[in-house]
């Protein structure tokens, strides 16, 4: 069992937390909002007063942040955490930021002799909570092995993707497949309902023919068709839409940078981004559904 010190207490890292409490590994946690803070003291964390005091003995820091100002601010710099920690802690951060970033701060990292993985999640809020996430690490072989025995206490599949900042890019090529496979569902639900088919028996249908996807097996985007998916909550909770339109940012910018041909992950973009715009940018990425056929009232 690890000394482990948590950064970020969102949606995402709130159960991510809770998952290694009950693990049995001993978590001090910080995050800027004191219910978020309160809840996991409850469940037996301990708190600090500053994401510095948060690592101060740590073994193991884990972050998990909205952006890649964010994380910067947390690692770089005189007053980062790169600054104070010894070159015995392992540094995970799970946000989903730019490789160049994470490889900035790796590189940071590094200078210090400290070991720093990328380790970006998929898996939704409720992967989290039930402790089943996919990790996606970039990063040492060594960090990596030295990572794992942790990562399994939240998630279930555990992938070194390669170097520092690996982790990232695949995270973001998935997140922009995800986009592309959620717009394509909605799109072909809402032809089969104008033309008077059950949303429920065509997505049957396409679940066992070669339409088969993600979407359709666990995150049904018509409303009632699954139960437990953000579409029959309103949908409310899940991966919000604003997050999924930072994260085809990330990819349309690392798409400029290679010069790769994306034009089905730019469609999806201008699709999600249109949607938000709409007003639907705090609802689940699935909302998209909305885009293409308003069910009556």
């Amino acid at each position: 069992m690890a000394n482990i010190t948590f950064i970020g207490l969102g949606n995402m890292g709130g159960p991510m937390a809770s998952n290694l409490l009950k693990a049995g590994h001993a978590v001090t946690v910080f995050d800027l909002s004191e219910d978020a803070v309160r809840t996991l003291v409850g469940e037996g964390a301990k708190s600090a007063a500053s994401a510095e005091e948060a690592a101060r003995s740590a073994e193991c820091v884990i972050t998990m942040l909205p952006a890649g100002k964010h994380v910067e601010s947390v690692y770089l710099g005189d007053n980062g955490l790169l600054a104070s920690l010894s070159s015995k802690t392992l540094v995970i951060d799970s946000s989903t930021i730019a490789p160049e970033t994470a490889r900035k701060v790796a590189d940071a990292a590094v200078e210090k002799n400290i070991a720093f993985m990328d380790a970006p999640v998929s898996g939704g809020v409720g992967g989290a909570k039930a402790g089943a996430l996919t990790f996606i690490c970039g990063g040492e072989k060594a960090a990596f092995d030295q990572a794992k025995p942790i990562l399994e206490s939240m998630g279930k599949n555990i992938f070194h993707a390669g170097p520092h900042g690996a982790g990232q890019t695949a995270k973001i090529c998935n997140n922009m497949l995800l986009a592309i496979l959620m717009s394509g569902t909605s799109e072909a639900l809402a032809l089969g309902v104008k033309n008077g088919l059950d949303p429920a028996v065509l997505s049957e249908i396409m679940k066992q023919s070669s339409g088969g996807n993600w979407a359709l097996n666990v995150y049904n985007p018509w409303p009632g068709v699954m139960e437990a998916a953000p579409a029959s909550r309103e949908y409310q909770g899940g991966f919000l839409v604003d997050l999924m339109n930072k994260d085809l940012g990330l990819a349309m910018d690392n798409a400029v940078q290679n010069h790769a041909a994306v034009p089905m992950g730019s469609l999806a973009r201008n699709l999600f981004e249109l949607h938000a715009s709409q007003g639907h940018g705090a609802l689940d990425f699935s909302s998209i559904q909305r885009f293409y056929y308003h069910q009556p009232s």
